[in-house]
């Protein structure tokens, strides 16, 4: 005989059931239906505090450069150490010794030099190449009685050089071509270190300038050599100190735009030094130029904009080798780029690399992020500003910041904001905004960070080209433009390969003799092109 079914006891059952439903509702609670708060009325720059106005107390500060207080105070998330108490005084304004006793210097907080030496050290451990030439060249002292006269970037990177080059027997004064590039606590280990350093990050159009005539203009001491990177500093000496720049010796340039003014000064017969292109050498064009940018390019978009790049719609400005690098990058993510070329043979090399060539107008309204890297003025105008969709992302990836008419967008009609670090939204009167980034100016080297190992490879190029314009007998570089010889190019190339521990293969006498070679190089023509 089967039992009956047991029957739950009375009550028992409702409140088995009311404890499922609580175990359910708490396991579940993710799920659930959120309760839709009232909404909140969106204040907008006029309500809240304005970042628009302009300081009080401008005091040296240019507005050319910067349009607010904080634009020129910001730090990049590449990390600086920065004393906030000191932001509001202009270094200008202070009285700095270093543990020496000296004030040959100017920078934001000479305290700041532990710091920027322990990020020297680091610096250094992928920059083997560079010290190992240091080491080689140290007792040689080659650069022995040079006085050398630098504006470029002050990162670590650059920092290794400069100390490189006082090894080898060189005076060094230095000054930074852009102003949002300078790491503070590096310019500080540097001057805690001797070198005569004049930067700090956020400086105004007026200290950029007061800097680099601090570096040439010191009775007793005049610069016989130059190491350049966009040209402003060759341009200083050579408009304001003629009698200086007939003397010196050799130019260094490592830039694009630094060396298109170079090639004018030739073309116009005012070039009465030699000068050593180094931008157009190999190892800066295929490394520093191409694989630098490729990875440097979304290190400054995400850590100013968090974007996303799956899907993105993307306009790259140029297709150099900063071009490049850039578009390989944002293509790997997922992101859908066009291109702009005025040159034939570099937008056919972007039709064969799967890209779209397009001119601006024709995708301005629909893209997500316009990058530029020509080295040109004027590539994204006024019109092109006022065309593009909301929160789409404004940068530039060239030395200059001419190539983006920020000008054009300090106008009564739009507002500024300042949101993050580098980062401004330009706001149009319907409530569009465009997020420009670093005002324009360099990205990577003002919102991010670049790769060392890269850097090593330009730095030992430009530690050779000067070397070789400084010992050169007197004949072999007339008042010319000159590319870097392919055996030096070679030569730093090979510095940098036991880094991968890379074999080279030698050719035998045999194979030597059949190709018209010598065994120990150059290997290719100047004409190669690589």
């Amino acid at each position: 005989m089967s039992m009956p079914d047991a029957m739950p006891l009375p009550g028992v059952g409702e409140e088995l059931k009311q404890a499922k439903e609580i175990e359910d509702a708490e396991k579940y609670s993710f799920m659930a239906t959120v309760t839709k708060a009232p909404k909140k009325q969106i204040q907008f720059a006029d309500d809240m505090q304005e970042f628009t106005k302009f300081p009080t107390k401008t005091g040296r500060r240019s507005l050319s450069r910067s349009i607010s207080q904080s634009s020129t105070d910001s730090y990049s998330s590449a990390a600086s150490y920065t004393d906030s108490s000191d932001d509001e005084v202009s270094p200008r304004e202070k009285q700095q010794t270093n543990s020496k006793g000296s004030s040959n210097f100017c920078v934001k907080n000479i305290k700041q030099a532990e710091f920027g030496r322990r990020e020297i050290e680091i610096a250094e451990q992928d920059m083997s190449a560079l010290i190992s030439l240091r080491k080689r060249a140290q007792g040689e002292k080659p650069l022995a009685g040079a006085k050398i006269v630098g504006c470029t970037h002050i990162t670590a990177q650059t920092a290794v050089l400069i100390e490189t080059l006082c090894a080898l027997g060189a005076q060094c004064r230095w000054s930074a071509c852009n102003i949002y590039s300078t790491q503070n606590e590096v310019a500080a280990a540097l001057a805690e270190a001797g070198v005569a350093v004049f930067a700090w990050k956020g400086e105004s159009e007026d200290d950029f300038w007061w800097c680099i005539d601090r570096c040439v203009n010191l009775d007793g001491w005049q610069a016989n050599m130059i190491l350049d990177d966009g040209g402003d500093l060759t341009h200083w000496v050579y408009k304001k100190y003629p009698n200086v720049f007939k003397k010196i010796r050799g130019i260094v340039e490592e830039s694009v735009t630094g060396v298109h003014r170079l090639y004018q000064l030739s073309k116009a017969g005012k070039l009465c030094v030699p000068a050593m292109n180094v931008n157009d050498s190999v190892t800066k064009q295929k490394f520093d130029n191409l694989y630098c940018c490729r990875e440097s390019i979304l290190d400054g978009l995400k850590r100013t904009t968090d974007v996303m790049f799956g899907g993105k719609q993307v306009v790259v400005c140029g297709y150099g080798e900063v071009g490049k690098g850039c578009c390989a990058a944002l293509k790997a993510l997922g992101a859908i780029v066009y291109i702009t070329e005025i040159d034939p043979i570099c937008a056919l090399q972007a039709c064969m690399d799967g890209f779209r060539v397009v001119k601006l107008n024709e995708v301005i309204r629909q893209v997500d992020v316009v990058i530029t890297c020509t080295g040109n003025k004027n590539v994204v105008t006024r019109e092109h500003l006022d065309r593009m969709k909301n929160s789409c992302i404004v940068c530039n990836m060239g030395h200059s910041n001419t190539e983006i008419d920020v000008t054009s967008l300090r106008t009564p009609e739009l507002t500024w904001e300042r949101v993050r670090s580098q980062v401004d939204h330009v706001i149009w009167p319907d409530g569009k905004r465009v997020v420009l980034l670093a005002e324009g100016r360099l990205l990577n080297l003002s919102c991010s960070t670049v790769p060392t190992f890269v850097l090593s490879i330009t730095a030992t190029t430009q530690a050779l080209a000067l070397i070789e314009l400084y010992n050169a007998p007197e004949g072999r570089y007339k008042q010319d433009v000159y590319l870097l010889p392919k055996k030096m190019d070679e030569y730093v190339a090979s510095l940098h390969l036991p880094s991968f521990d890379a074999h080279l293969t030698e050719l035998t006498d045999d194979q030597a003799k059949y190709l018209g070679l010598n065994k120990n190089g150059p290997f290719k023509p100047n004409y190669y092109r690589y």
